[in-house]
């Protein structure tokens, strides 16, 4: 279509009175490809804080322990009070999203929440009080995975039957950046405030509230999101397809179809063999083929390098070749392929690992869009939620199941449970 088409069509509509001015160029209409990726550009930025903040404390983990004088266990808190409650949360957060909600608030309110716990963190840190620090993981933890359920129901709601498979591409390439960024820039910022004269927990306080100001930044972009949202709602008059009656209730889950389930399988048996892996994976290059810590550090990070940079453009392939799901099978395969040779073999473990970012690249970008084929989209919300409530479920438990395989049996065992999972997926 045409520029002079599209302004004809602008003119032709009921809400012309938004599109007077400026706002009658085409590209400010919501329906224009320049329009909806400017949309996406905010959708990305909402998260970034979140997944910024997040691996703040994996950055700081000596330092948090020297100045607050803190153990390895209380450490561990710092993530365990993360995940654990967002294996029931992210569920609610879901269904409070479609049933109470709706996603522009849902998003504004999730993204709040992790700013506001990303402040009590810092608070904690600056004050030297962990037990406040905690408690700020866990307010933080209430908006994170809640808030990416928000960002995937946007992402179905502006691209569906578009660019999803790139969409989701893009928002897992932002945020893998965000969380590269934290893990690479706080370190040197604490190092540099040193030169300042600050010390020791007001020090480490103070690099926390610098993290913070990404997540204000996130809330911000949540709210411009939200305008954007609301005015595109209004002129595509998105709520005339949705009946009155279609409200979400709890017992709506039990008429989710077996594909849905089945897709949440796949998620959870493929992600509990990455995860993990990787938190075990730098131990395994250094016993196995004697590197160095920054060699196994850096074949570790693989994974996500990969993901950041590839990720869009897997997501471009699958939306001109379709055929989501044989997009999955060949990921399970490239990651099955990688574990295998990491077990059985002594090549170098570079090429194994980039075959498993590959694979986890593939199924990131083609996995998730297929929900909005299966599920109304009055209902994604919810079915979002429930595929990262089980996913936070297996994340949590197969980290303590492979530390005592790893401790008791040692990695090839590690390795077989990971292959039998996959193997299973395959099935």
């Amino acid at each position: 279509m045409g520029d002079d088409d599209m302004t004809e069509r602008l003119a032709a509509d009921d809400d012309h009175e938004e599109l007077q001015g400026v706002w009658a160029s085409p590209l400010c209409h919501p329906s224009h490809r320049v329009h909806r990726f400017i949309a996406l550009l905010f959708m990305c930025c909402m998260g970034f804080g979140s997944y910024f903040a997040y691996d703040t404390p994996a950055a700081l983990e000596d330092i948090i322990m020297r100045d607050m004088n803190v153990t390895t266990t209380e450490y561990g808190l710092l993530y365990s009070l993360y995940s654990w409650p967002n294996v029931i949360l992210c569920f609610f957060g879901g269904f409070f999203i479609d049933r109470i909600f709706g996603i522009r608030l849902g998003a504004i309110l999730f993204s709040a929440i992790i700013m506001i716990g990303q402040f009590i963190v810092a608070t904690g840190a600056f004050a030297n009080v962990f037990w406040l620090m905690a408690v700020g993981r866990f307010v933080f933890g209430i908006g994170g995975e809640s808030l990416a359920v928000a960002q995937n129901a946007y992402a179905v709601s502006w691209f569906k039957n578009k660019e999803l498979n790139l969409v989701f591409g893009l928002q897992l390439s932002l945020s893998r950046l965000g969380s590269t960024v934290g893990m690479n820039v706080m370190l040197p910022l604490y190092h540099g405030l040193e030169s300042f004269n600050v010390t020791g927990y007001t020090l480490l306080g103070l690099v926390f509230f610098i993290s913070a100001f990404t997540c204000l930044f996130s809330w911000l972009c949540a709210i411009i999101l939200g305008g954007l949202d609301k005015r595109a709602e209004r002129i595509l008059r998105r709520s005339e397809g949705v009946a009155s009656t279609e409200v979400v209730r709890f017992k709506d889950i039990t008429d989710f179809n077996i594909s849905f389930w089945y897709l949440t399988l796949i998620c959870v048996s493929y992600y509990v063999c990455i995860f993990p892996f990787v938190s075990f994976g730098s131990k395994f290059f250094i016993e196995k083929w004697s590197f160095s810590n920054s060699q196994a550090n850096a074949v570790d990070g693989i994974i996500y390098t990969i993901s950041a940079v590839f990720c869009p453009a897997f997501g471009y392939l699958i939306d001109l070749t379709g055929r989501n799901i044989i997009w999955v099978f060949v990921s399970t395969l490239l990651t099955v392929l990688s574990h295998a040779c990491l077990a059985f073999t002594m090549i170098n473990p570079w090429f194994p690992m980039c075959v498993m970012g590959i694979g986890y690249s593939v199924l990131a970008c083609s996995l998730w869009p297929m929900v909005a084929f299966i599920i109304p989209e009055h209902q994604l919300g919810t079915a979002y939620g429930i595929m990262q409530s089980i996913q936070n479920l297996g994340l949590a438990v197969m980290p303590i199941l492979a530390g005592w395989l790893v401790e008791h049996k040692g990695y090839v065992a590690l390795e077989l449970l990971f292959l039998s999972c996959l193997g299973g997926k395959l099935s």
